[in-house]
């Protein structure tokens, strides 16, 4: 019995080190380090690299040429099929825990029920939209005329939109005509085209660390090499922002300057300056991420409006404030630029969203929309100080106290792994954002992102308390 258990226990860690061998070239094929036709590793070479037996390695192997992932050539070796597997968004970078996996943790927040709690998800709840507001949108657009509810929209977006964003942004000292504005699907589509626009497979891009997550998956999908800076509570940390730009060379770096995701920063103007001098030196453009705009009490800095819209692309939506059903995002760039992204933004979704554009355009004209924002302003600084307060009862310490916006950035007690915290609440029906899904360099391992408009409910204090004195216990 004890030597059938044992064979049992080396048979198991055998198959266990051949999923690892096939997990690995697996990932090499979907991330593109390994092309189609292109040549394996030798036995004995993969072997001696992950210090295996070189039979693990030719079973691996064997497994991958039944699967039709890769080929062996007799005397030459084995070859990445010309048939090669789709791209795997989820294989294409390094391997997390799916507790810290952007694209795990946006499918758990997307996919809970009604019922479940989201503290870690990014937007608000549908209560605290402005219901009605969009409800008397939708009854206009529903008189509207024929081309409105059933044409392509313009290539660029709806002009009399375009001159209102155009007339928001000069609210924030940000000149830009209506020609220099490019309606979006969203703000994720507005970052997407850009990539397209401006990078190649293998372009370096940098991003803050933390940063909002779904910059890393997009950037990935771009096939990019996605480099870190340091963000500090007035913006990236400028003396290493200028020996990475130095070393690295960035064709981007993508930022939110205004109401920084996830810590609530604030950009300094001092800051802004100087980043802007190293854009210049070193040819670099910023993609300035401004959705979170209408949530300000006053204007921040703006890279855009230092800038001018030379070496600043700036972007925006309306899916926090208005409806994520209602997509509707916009690109103001500079003008020479307009034509060529509005070249791929046909290509890739020909007209646009027009019933969407039309029903922002409703609802931002309506003169309830200022009254909601400033009343919605409120609650959430309300709800700041009540979630933050709470957190410290528990331990959790905010990294700073934000001047405005729905996101507390957060230290949990030392010794604890917010990735085992997020594993244990959701088994409770409790989705929790852990830091490292933020952090490209995984140094956020006991930082945690609450949205404080989704954590509210007493239930999610429960589980933390719960949840925290087991794991401080363990």
């Amino acid at each position: 019995m004890v030597q059938e258990a044992v064979r049992m226990d080396e048979g198991t860690a055998a198959r266990t080190r051949i999923d690892m061998v096939v997990a690995t070239i697996r990932q090499r094929i979907a991330g593109r380090s390994l092309t189609p036709g292109a040549k394996l590793p030798s036995v004995r070479g993969l072997a001696a690299t992950l210090k295996l037996s070189t039979s693990t390695v030719v079973d691996a192997y064997e497994r991958l040429v039944a699967e039709g992932a890769i080929l062996a050539r007799p005397g030459s070796g084995f070859y990445v099929a010309n048939q090669a597997a789709p791209f795997a968004l989820a294989e294409a970078g390094p391997k997390l825990d799916r507790a810290i996996d952007p694209l795990w943790i946006s499918r758990q927040s997307l996919e809970a029920g009604e019922s479940d709690l989201k503290p870690g998800c990014g937007w608000l709840p549908p209560a605290w939209l402005p219901e009605e507001a969009v409800r008397r949108g939708l009854r206009t657009l529903s008189r509207a005329d024929r081309p409105a509810l059933a044409d392509y929209g313009q290539p660029l977006g709806l002009p009399p939109l375009r001159q209102l964003i155009s007339r928001r942004m000069g609210e924030r000292g940000i000149e830009a005509s209506p020609d220099q504005i490019m309606l979006a699907e969203s703000g994720t589509q507005a970052i997407d085209l850009l990539c397209r626009f401006l990078l190649e497979a293998g372009d370096t891009v940098l991003v803050d660390d933390p940063c909002y997550f779904n910059f890393h998956a997009l950037l990935r999908a771009h096939r990019a090499k996605i480099v870190g800076v340091p963000y500090t509570p007035s913006g990236p940390d400028i003396e290493l922002f200028a020996q990475v730009v130095a070393e690295h060379r960035p064709r981007l770096y993508i930022t939110n300057s205004a109401i920084h995701n996830p810590t609530g920063a604030v950009l300094s103007p001092v800051t802004a300056h100087r980043l802007l001098k190293l854009a210049e030196q070193f040819d670099l453009t910023i993609i300035e991420d401004d959705i979170f705009a209408d949530f300000e009490y006053s204007p921040a800095p703006r890279l855009a409006a230092f800038d001018g819209l030379e070496r600043v692309i700036h972007i925006g939506s309306f899916s926090k404030t208005l409806s994520a059903s209602a997509r509707c995002g916009f690109v103001a760039a500079k003008a020479e630029w307009i034509d060529g992204l509005t070249d791929l933004k046909i290509a890739t979704s020909f007209g646009g969203g027009r019933m969407a554009a039309e029903l922002v355009l409703n609802v931002l004209s309506d003169g309830s929309y200022r009254k909601y924002m400033e009343t919605l302003r409120n609650r959430l600084s309300r709800a700041m100080g009540e979630v933050s307060a709470r957190l410290k009862d528990l331990g959790i310490t905010p990294w700073l106290e934000p001047s405005a916006g729905m996101f507390l950035w957060c230290r949990l007690p030392d010794g604890v792994d917010a990735a085992d915290v997020a594993r244990a609440a959701l088994e409770r029906k409790i989705v929790l954002a852990p830091g490292n899904a933020f952090s490209l360099s995984q140094s956020a391992t006991n930082f945690m992102r609450f949205n404080v408009s989704q954590t509210l409910d007493t239930g999610v204090f429960e589980v933390l308390g719960d949840v925290l004195g087991r794991q401080m216990k363990g």
